[in-house]
């Protein structure tokens, strides 16, 4: 088979607030129209709901405590050294790699493998430019070769008003606030109203752009054996959903269209898959292997069934301030361990500063549990914590070995030295 051209499109803070994941009230026509000609995840999850240290498991396959990265790139965080990057993996099959636009692993975007890096000068990467950007480089990319092109949003992340670094847009109005539907695990009021409502306008914005580029590879004369992925880093900038463990912080949009000249049908996929999952995939799509954490699901993309996993991991460890902690998601399950004492809520400061937060009570700021389990079929938004119900018991310990036994295979330092603690 051919070696397909890659097209790896991503969004900032955008969860699965998406037309195409049942979200009525959002505008999202051509990532829709992408989701029905492809593969559209159901289950997908990123490894910590941080940006950072979550687009490092996207392009390295490995969790954190292996690829390095557990906070900001801004604020200091590293890759280890000798990590091999996606764009250093697909250059090593032959393949052309560019970056156009956002990146979050690494202060200088030059150093992460990449062999073209276009970026717009002073500040963020908006949709629209970026967009430009992209559509520049795949008019003048000859089809002689394959490529892997990364194209970067700073949408939707906050503040959702913000067009360009120069434009801002207005209040959305009464009409707009109507028709937003509040997650249950938000307070419905208009100070969530007026925020959801601004994030819906921003999404439409990089819905637009996200038109345009796939307007630009569907013009190439390889089009038809060129894949198109959509993702984004984690969940949507809200609290109880960005910088937590909750299915509202970890639940991603996953997308993948395989190349029209394969023929193969679209399809909703429910098994559980992990943002390690996408570089081995990639790799093994352009014939090579990456030794990873994460597992290829490259057969789906051919029609073929692929193994389905038990579970997902998810961590945090610090976002502003240290925070550390775990959880595996089964398919019906989720067990989450924190491994500090705290609030239930830490809020990063732009979530503490949001219209959501001023018409919040303060329950958030009550002494978290140290251990929480949820039945996902019975309580999809965690609201109720199980842990301590005798009767999941068995079901509680279980979860908790599985998970113990993932993280001491990982080496997670944290883990180890909150295990250490325990026991002394």
């Amino acid at each position: 088979m051919t070696q397909p051209n890659i097209v790896l499109i991503h969004w900032h803070d955008l969860g699965t607030r998406l037309g195409c994941y049942g979200r009525a009230d959002v505008q999202s026509p051509r990532v829709d129209a992408l989701a029905e000609q492809g593969l559209r995840f159901d289950a997908a999850f990123c490894t910590t709901p941080l940006c950072t240290p979550a687009r490092a498991s996207l392009f390295t396959g490995l969790y954190p405590p292996r690829h390095g990265h557990h906070g900001l790139a801004h604020r200091g965080s590293r890759y280890r050294e000798g990590i091999r990057t996606l764009p250093m993996l697909l250059a090593d099959q032959g393949y052309r790699t560019a970056l156009t636009g956002m990146q979050h692993e690494a202060v200088d975007p030059k150093t992460i493998g990449f062999d073209e890096v276009f970026q717009l000068d002073g500040g963020g990467q908006f949709c629209g430019p970026v967009a430009g950007l992209a559509e520049a480089w795949l008019a003048q990319q000859p089809a002689d070769a394959p490529f892997f092109l990364t194209v970067g949003f700073t949408e939707t992340h906050r503040d959702f008003e913000v067009i360009s670094r120069d434009e801002t847009e207005p209040e959305p109005d009464r009409s707009e606030l109507d028709r937003v539907v509040v997650p249950g695990y938000l307070p419905d009021n208009d100070h969530t109203r007026v925020d959801l409502a601004a994030m819906n306008r921003s999404i439409a914005r990089a819905d637009a752009a996200t038109g345009r580029v796939i307007d630009a590879v569907r013009a190439r004369p390889d089009a038809d054996n060129t894949v198109i992925i959509f993702t984004t880093d984690h969940g949507i900038p809200f609290p109880r959903a960005k910088s937590t463990l909750y299915d509202s912080g970890i639940r991603i949009s996953l997308i993948m269209v395989p190349p029209p000249a394969w023929q193969t049908s679209p399809a909703v996929v429910d098994q559980l898959v992990s943002h390690v999952d996408i570089t081995p995939t990639l790799v093994d799509l352009a014939g090579g292997e990456a030794d990873v954490d994460g597992v290829s699901v490259a057969g789906l993309l051919r029609g073929e069934p692929v193994e389905r996993r038990a579970g997902v991991l998810s961590m945090k460890d610090q976002h502003e301030i240290y925070d550390p902690m775990r959880t595996l998601r089964t398919e019906r399950h989720k067990y989450i361990r924190n491994l500090h004492p705290g609030p239930r809520l830490i809020l990063p400061t732009d979530l503490d500063l949001s219209p959501t937060r001023a018409g919040m009570d303060a329950d958030y700021r009550l002494p978290r549990d140290h251990e929480e389990l949820y039945d996902l079929e019975a309580d999809p938004d965690e609201l109720t914590n199980l842990a301590a119900d005798p009767a999941n018991a068995d079901l509680l310990a279980s979860l908790r070995d599985q998970l113990a036994a993932e993280l001491t295979h990982l080496d997670d330092a944290a883990f180890d030295a909150w295990a250490a603690a325990e026991q002394a």
